[in-house]
């Protein structure tokens, strides 16, 4: 039998990538205190805002 965990590591390789650009984009956004913290919560919910956006955009 083939081991079949290889494809979960990579997609948490990827994901891991994706949070580190998340922010990035994210603090170059921000410019107070309160806006750094909340690009630390957003580059982890990433995600979630990809999802509802493009749904959202696909309802409308």
């Amino acid at each position: 039998m083939s081991d079949s965990t290889a494809g979960v590591a990579g997609g948490g390789a990827v994901y891991g990538l994706g949070i580190l650009g998340a922010w990035v984009w994210f603090f170059q956004q921000a410019e107070t205190l309160w806006g750094y913290l909340f690009a630390i919560v957003q580059g982890i919910l990433w995600p979630a805002f990809l999802v509802y956006e493009a749904f959202r955009a696909l309802a409308g």
